[in-house]
């Protein structure tokens, strides 16, 4: 019948999904490995990590293009879990029937009013901690981020007194004072409980980034032995999903005798008694490599936490009126001491996102700014190469920026180019330059290093290329110097910290001259735990070797 040619045959609607989505794959595939074969040939069952080679961050570069091309919203969790094309195919599927993206939920910023002064004279986390809850225990103090909702919150009250169930665990256990204690944990509520209770434990910290996906844990485990063992934890705390495979480390880790969920540690008993700790008291482990090579897991004491906790705050005028928005990692000292530990020392409201909430929509994080009124907010330069690339004039509509004060660029190299285009582009959303700070800093200085005088733009210095690349002299540029190259100043030393460039002799060179960056002061960690070795080619005499190349001009550092 000839009515029966307008019926469509969902065969062929399929095969044409299934046509549009590899034909997607290949041309994100392409860009990403340019030299890839012209013969590799992906199939429906292909392996989206083997054999095409999309890791985590390329599925979610792959996510808007899919998004976009069918008009549909996806599941962001089953978008990073498929193994196939055909795992995506079924996802785009079952989301055909479903609306197109819609705005996020909009809601006033909140007046949670001033708290009191922050905690001058205490001498660690936890006594910051007992301060807060003493003067304002039901002030809400993390939020999570949710598009739909407010989230939950946290109060310091449901902090120390989560905390302190699970350190109750932990002593029932046989923890060990001084004892390192694994946390390979999603950022949810039970990583901050967590990591108090190690705490009041009186354990040690160990921050590892869990898992993007289930079918990694195996792996992914395997690929933390290595911290394991330098550590030498004795317990891991981990998600259900990797309890198996955290049992079969154990002949891999020989210290490792636990392997627990926060729920296998809650304790309501009224047994827990809390162990001393003092200001010289190791706070957490921050590893700074691990997955290659030779793991060093940097030491910071509570006393090396607040000396630059209160440095950052000083250079920032930090107080608890702050909204610190954060979708960074608490496996890094970036997110962790940066994000939550200064909002827990000023009592600022701490709204936090996982990383992959932000890499699945970018937008989040200006969304979260926008509705919670954020001021503080930080992110290494690829975060702002995101926004810049992915974020169209669209979803931005009607967000309000200009409550943002502090946008920190740091954790690895700052681009001149960035800078600027981010600033001119979001400028109509109220972000002003002078709130984009390049900032520099290392796990071996807690966090922060340097940082430029508050309220200032972002200063970017054009040199001349012959001296500077055969000498090592920044010679300033003439404007029409077209070869010239730019670096960005990334501030000077917080308070009570201090800084110099030396030569390969450990001379200490002029302003102006390109050499080894140094520095000491009362955020620098004494060395690497169990690694004896790596501490001693850290110091030189009294000062640390950053490890980066660097030149001084009018007080401000750039590192090159």
């Amino acid at each position: 019948m000839a009515g029966d040619r307008n019926i469509q045959n969902p065969t062929h609607e399929r095969n044409t999904l299934a046509e549009t989505l590899l034909r997607l794959l290949n041309e994100l595939a392409n860009e990403l490995h340019p030299h890839r074969p012209p013969s590799a040939r992906i199939t429906i069952d292909s392996s989206i990590d083997n054999e095409i080679g999309l890791d985590s961050l390329a599925r979610l570069e792959l996510l808007p293009r899919v998004e976009d091309h069918f008009g549909v919203t996806l599941p962001e969790r089953a978008f990073a879990d498929a193994e196939t094309p055909r795992d995506l195919l079924r996802t785009i599927q079952s989301a055909q029937s479903g609306s197109r993206r819609t705005k996020p939920l909009k809601t006033e910023p909140l007046d949670l009013g001033d708290a009191e002064e922050a905690p001058q004279t205490a001498a660690t986390l936890l006594e910051v901690l007992d301060w807060h809850v003493d003067h304002h225990p039901d002030r809400p103090h993390i939020r999570f981020y949710q598009d739909n909702d407010d989230g939950e919150t946290i109060t310091f009250k449901d902090l120390k007194e989560n905390g302190a169930r699970i350190a109750g665990g932990f002593l029932k256990r046989g923890l060990k004072t001084g004892e390192p204690v694994a946390l390979m944990l999603p950022p949810t509520k039970e990583y901050f409980y967590s990591f108090v209770g190690v705490l009041l434990a009186g354990g040690i910290p160990v921050p590892l980034y869990p898992p993007a996906r289930p079918s990694q844990i195996e792996e992914h485990l395997r690929r933390h032995e290595s911290i394991l063992n330098s550590c030498a934890a004795v317990t891991l705390v981990t998600v259900d999903e990797a309890l198996r495979f955290g049992q079969l480390m154990k002949p891999r880790v020989e210290s490792l005798e636990h392997v627990l969920t926060t729920e296998d540690l809650f304790d309501d008993s009224e047994a827990y008694e809390r162990p001393d700790t003092g200001s010289d008291d190791i706070a957490f482990l921050q590893y700074t490599s691990g997955s290659t090579g030779n793991p060093k897991g940097v030491i910071l004491t509570h006393a090396n936490l607040l000396a630059n906790i209160r440095a950052i705050g000083d250079r920032l005028s930090m107080d608890s009126t702050d909204v610190t928005v954060s979708w960074l990692p608490l496996y890094h000292d970036m997110g962790l001491i940066g994000g939550w530990f200064c909002s827990l020392y000023f009592a600022s409201h701490f709204v936090i996102m996982s990383p992959l909430d932000f890499l699945g929509r970018p937008e989040r994080w200006f969304t979260a700014i926008h509705r919670y009124g954020g001021t503080m907010s930080a992110a290494p330069n690829f975060a702002y190469e995101i926004c810049l690339h992915r974020l169209r004039d669209e979803q931005l509509k009607d967000l309000d920026l200009s409550s943002w004060r502090v946008a920190c660029n740091g954790a690895e190299p700052v681009s001149p180019d960035t800078v600027e285009r981010f600033v001119d582009r979001f400028a109509h959303l109220g972000f002003r330059p002078a709130t984009l700070m390049p900032v520099y800093g290392l796990a071996e200085s807690s966090v922060g290093l340097t940082f430029p005088p508050y309220g200032r733009p972002p200063l970017i210095e054009r040199i001349r290329r012959e001296p500077f690349t055969l000498e090592g002299h920044a010679v300033p540029a003439e404007p029409d110097d077209k070869t010239a190259i730019q670096f960005v100043a990334c501030g000077r030393p917080l308070i009570g910290h201090h800084i110099r460039i030396v030569d390969l002799g450990g001379h200490e060179l002029p302003d102006g001259r390109e050499g080894r960056l140094q520095f000491k002061g009362p955020s620098a960690t004494g060395g690497y735990y169990r690694n004896n070795e790596e501490t001693r080619r850290l110091f030189d005499g009294d000062w640390l070797n950053s490890g980066d190349l660097a030149y001084i001009s009018n007080g401000d550092v750039y590192v090159t």
